[in-house]
């Protein structure tokens, strides 16, 4: 195993800025078809083939957790490690995690009886989604190397790919199963993915050439394993709701819950982008010992998310009314505390990042299954009583309990203190306030919007240095970065 021990390569502020840019200019591309095209789908389904569909994407989001065995985790942390030998690594860990899963399929197959009995769907499907799980993971591998690598055009071309191809199959098989139209979205949502992964699990072997190495499976499962907890739990936050609103009060309920969901976490367009370019960046930083850097430009990320937090909860409504039909504009009330639960989330990842920098990820894992018991426990008391619109709140719980416990793990086990801590604090509370002050006008548009407009000004104001600052400094580093080319 041959460790990267030498000279770190300097990665110019213009490259990960331009990254960055790219990153959040795509994603709002390609969220803006998602958009665009959840009117048809709103149209096109029912309230419970809606919440079929999605509950199926649970299943597959909750599966993947145990077949691919979070090996993907590992891929930024290997760059460090293996500089010389990443290509190897990757086409390792992708046999170790193919291996697994179909060793899962198999012992599927022999109890898909009850299997197909307990996930409520048909025996075509259950197969189905367990094949899928083989090779969709080395479509994230592949977007993972190129995050790393700063080779943002290739990742945005993958994410536009999946997200046409989604969308255009997804519509296409909803008129050829008229009768069952949550089975043409399901068909729809994974095809294009499973495509990709058959080209991309040849790509990697064809570059890597290696199936076992067992210094490789090694470093990647002590990593790897106990996150399997950790993913485990932020599925039952993020998608255990669903399918407990699924069983508890119906498919219609669902599919409402699943509406406002998904308005919510357009807030994580923005998020994620940022994160995307962040991570590699992070890691790099920490790597020299940088961290007064990273403290100054993580307090600018924690201050624009929460911006766009209050922007998002101050639109909701309108939104709805744009992309649903009047059955779903229920939805409305559970955005803002599912909103607030994406901050949270998008708060406590940088904690999350500075424990698989020092590869703690018990310490992950720990964390995130205390936060899944809270809201499980949490939505199996409370949504029996107040229905859907508890999930919403039982969520945000969780998050807020999520990022204490890595806030905890960072700072008196790992005793790191990078983050202003007093001023995240100040940030979050006021911008969960100020979310709900909005919600409560959710029924007076104009003085809704009134407000909104008056709090721009106010921040605008008060931020006016730091504003200009910015865009000077954008226009600097990212002029920096076309001339290094």
């Amino acid at each position: 195993m041959e460790v990267f021990m030498g000279k770190k390569r300097e990665v110019s502020a213009g490259t990960v800025l331009k990254s960055g840019i790219w990153y959040t200019v795509s994603s709002i591309c390609i969220r803006a078809i998602g958009i665009i095209s959840s009117p048809i789908y709103t149209r096109m389904l029912t309230t419970a083939d809606y919440g079929m569909a999605n509950t199926y994407n649970s299943w597959v989001s909750l599966m993947n957790i145990f077949t691919c065995l979070c090996l993907v985790s590992c891929v930024g942390r290997a760059k460090l490690d293996f500089s010389n030998e990443y290509d190897a690594f990757l086409s390792s860990a992708q046999a170790l995690s193919s291996g697994a899963a179909l060793v899962i399929l198999g012992i599927v197959y022999v109890f898909l009886d009850p299997v197909s009995s307990l996930m409520g769907y048909s025996k075509g499907l259950i197969l189905l989604l367990f094949v899928y799980l083989i090779f969709s993971p080395s479509v994230d591998y592949m977007q993972n190397k190129y995050r790393f690598q700063y080779k943002y055009k290739e990742n945005i071309m993958i994410s536009f790919l999946s997200c046409v191809g989604t969308v255009s199959l997804s519509i296409a098989f909803m008129l050829v199963y008229a009768e069952e139209r949550y089975v043409g979205k399901i068909l729809g949502t994974l095809l294009p993915t499973f495509l990709m992964g058959l080209y991309f699990y040849w790509k990697i072997w064809k570059e890597g050439r290696v199936l076992f190495n067992w210094d490789y499976w090694i470093y990647a499962l002590k990593i790897a394993l106990p996150l399997i907890p950790h993913n485990l739990a932020l599925v039952i936050l993020v998608q255990i709701d669903r399918i407990m609103i699924k069983d508890i009060c119906g498919e219609s309920d669902a599919g409402i819950y699943t509406f406002g969901y998904s308005y919510a976490i357009l807030l994580s367009i923005f998020t994620n982008a940022i994160g995307q370019a962040w991570l590699p960046w992070f890691n790099d930083k920490m790597d020299r010992g940088e961290k007064k850097e990273i403290k100054a430009v993580n307090n600018l990320m924690m201050q624009l998310g929460c911006f766009l937090s209050i922007l998002f909860i101050v639109g909701g409504p309108e939104a709805l009314m744009i992309l649903g039909t009047e059955d779903y504009f229920p939805a409305k009330w559970v955005i803002v505390p599912i909103i607030l639960g994406t901050l949270c989330q998008y708060f406590y990842t940088n904690y999350v990042d500075i424990e698989l920098f020092h590869k703690k990820t018990p310490l992950v894992a720990l964390s995130s299954i205390l936060a899944a018991f809270v809201n499980y426990g949490l939505n199996l008391l409370l949504i029996p009583i107040w229905g859907y619109r508890a999930a919403a709140y039982t969520t945000l719980l969780g998050y807020m309990f999520l990022l204490l416990f890595h806030f905890s793990a960072t700072r008196w086990v790992l005793k790191e203190k990078i983050f202003d801590t007093p001023f995240r604090i100040v940030l979050f509370v006021g911008t969960s306030a100020i979310g709900f002050g909005f919600m409560l006008l959710y029924d007076h548009i104009l003085l809704r919007y009134g407000v909104a407009v008056i709090f721009t000004g106010i921040v605008a104001m008060l931020k006016k240095d730091d504003i200009i600052k910015l865009i000077l400094f954008v226009k600097a580093r990212y002029g920096k970065g076309e001339e290094g080319e």
